[in-house]
């Protein structure tokens, strides 16, 4: 523990000797930013359950629930937009999906490219012919939104920069992001570079299903080359949000601030997206107030059925008289705070069943309700076997009771 605080003292000296750090394509913040609370973190905010008083500014925003792709609030959401670094979270989709299907691993070993090291913007300055590990290169996505580790990162998945492009424009096809046509890996501004903030929540969505892409997002502070380059996250929200996951800012002249901001609270996941802020302090208000609005008003639940299905169904024409039944794994419900009491199951059984009947084999249904309308289906399934009764096994039943 004392050796872990050295290196933040160390990495904290180090900021307040360079005095800034560059935390997008065109962002500089104050060392003082990353020390003390911003005035936008202080305090809860007021809680708002209406949705028309949310006055969050910005150009485009949505908020969408994680794990069941509903959205929770929009305005102007499908507006084409520069979208920054944010465009980072398709280069980093395509690389955990790459290293995850064997390509490469987190020790692969990376060479830089002419290439990847004419990057301009926030960059971790790697070298032409330099070396540098699959794991660093994404910390220094995640954390610095280095645009010169996204590019070589791009080469390494895609052979090139332009290769690259290709996969993201057809990944985003594949995930219905019709209003994103990506340019570049790394989200420098480029003529018809767009995206939108709906499309931005989606592929938020699709890489947060990468558990292991959180082991970078939710990093504060770290170094690379042994402590040479200095790392603090551009995301101030993981400081200073609770439940903040990340996910990636963006800041360019033509985007303006941007931030798709992920958190979670007791099992309910929220993606925020804002866009087009004049600045990171109003974009960060903006993200905080969209989430808070998230969690005030919604919650995740399990509903508990169990009580409600009996233990076991008649058998007919079976070798047992009854099987034990079950239900499969109930899904979440996400819903208002408003309606957590508006819940019912409805549960759907036969009076008997004829065998044969596997064990796993659905023999009803529990319907989930919520405000008397449907929410959600799931299966009640057989817990064990009952074969069917043949004359073979009752004649074999009756010699064994006469002799």
């Amino acid at each position: 523990m004392f050796r872990k605080s050295l290196k933040y003292l160390a990495i904290l000296l180090a900021l307040i000797v360079s005095l800034t750090v560059c935390a997008s394509a065109n962002d500089a913040l104050s060392v003082s930013d990353y020390v003390t609370a911003p005035d936008w973190a202080v305090g809860d905010s007021a809680v708002i359950a209406d949705a028309s008083a949310l006055n969050l500014g910005g150009k485009s925003i949505l908020l969408m629930e994680e794990t069941t792709g509903k959205v929770l609030y929009e305005r102007d959401a499908d507006i084409k937009m520069p979208p920054a670094s944010i465009t980072k979270i398709m280069t980093l989709l395509l690389t955990m999906e790459a290293m995850e299907s064997g390509a490469f691993s987190l020790d692969t070993v990376v060479t830089c490219s002419a290439h990847a090291a004419s990057m301009g913007g926030a960059q971790i300055w790697l070298e032409e012919g330099e070396k540098m590990t699959v794991d660093d290169l994404l910390k220094a996505v995640c954390i610095k939104s280095a645009n010169d580790a996204a590019v070589l990162l791009a080469e390494l998945v895609g052979g090139s920069e332009d290769g690259f492009v290709v996969m993201m424009n057809e990944r985003a096809a594949s995930l219905k992001m019709t209003g994103t046509t990506f340019k570049n890996a790394s989200g420098l501004d480029a003529e018809g570079h767009l995206s939108t903030a709906r499309d931005i929540a989606i592929m938020s969505r699709a890489l947060m299903r990468h558990d292991k892409i959180f082991e970078y997002t939710k990093i504060w502070m770290d170094t690379l080359r042994g402590g040479e380059t200095e790392l603090v996250n551009t995301n101030k929200l993981i400081r200073f949000y609770k439940g903040a996951t990340g996910l990636k800012t963006g800041t360019t002249d033509g985007a303006g601030s941007c931030l798709s901001a992920t958190a979670e609270r007791d099992g309910l996941s929220l993606i925020g997206v804002v866009m087009g802020f004049p600045d990171s302090k109003t974009r960060n208000a903006a993200a905080k107030k969209l989430l808070d609005f998230g969690f005030a008003n919604w919650k995740i639940i399990t509903p508990e059925v169990s009580a409600d299905i009996p233990e076991s169904l008649e058998v007919k024409k079976g070798i047992v008289d009854s099987v034990k039944i079950a239900a499969g794994q109930s899904p979440s419900v996400l819903v208002e705070r408003k309606s957590e009491g508006n819940i019912t199951t409805e549960i759907k059984l036969p009076e008997s069943l004829t065998a044969p009947v596997k064990s796993g084999q659905s023999v009803g249904t529990a319907q989930i309700f919520v405000d008397g309308k449907p929410y959600a289906t799931y299966e009640i399934n057989a817990a064990e076997n009952a074969p069917k009764l043949t004359f073979l096994y009752a004649l074999g039943k009756i010699l064994a009771a006469i002799f």
